[in-house]
């Protein structure tokens, strides 16, 4: 009696894992699958233009991060500011979009990583982590979106 008992709790933790499993780790997990692949390139170079890990510039790492996990963004910081979801409380993944007035279009895009960090390539250090407080990022900050 207690063997079926057993045999029929393990066969029905199995089925539910694999019933729900497909649903909520695609959905919840991209972000978080972007956000690494972003991170693997840490320290790669900043190129004007780069999309690839020989060098990236901030949208081309974005693109390519996500493009990894199957999501296709536009190219540049502009035109993906024009995709997703505006959200005001940044998640895992979340775009940070930035301009240098605050009446332009975006000039810069990064990936929101938790913690009050974001992911990025920048001219100066190349594929690094910066603080959403950075005095130089802060005040350029012009909103986030969620794809």
């Amino acid at each position: 009696m207690l063997k079926k008992i057993f045999t029929f709790l393990f066969l029905a933790t199995i089925i539910s894992t694999v019933a729900v499993s497909p649903f909520v780790s695609k959905a919840s997990t991209y972000h978080t699958r972007a956000v690494s692949v972003a991170k693997s390139n840490l320290g790669v170079k900043y190129v004007w233009g780069g999309m690839s890990p020989r060098g990236f510039d901030c949208s081309g790492l974005v693109k390519y991060s996500y493009g990894k996990e199957g999501k296709v963004l536009p190219r540049t910081a502009a035109s993906m500011f024009t995709e997703g979801k505006r959200v005001s409380n940044l998640a895992v993944g979340d775009l940070m979009f930035f301009a240098d007035n605050k009446a332009e279009r975006p000039t810069h895009v990064a990936m929101y990583m938790g913690n009050g960090k974001m992911i990025q390539a920048a001219t100066s250090h190349g594929v690094s982590i910066a603080s959403i407080s950075n005095v130089y990022w802060k005040p350029r900050y012009v909103g986030a979106k969620r794809i």
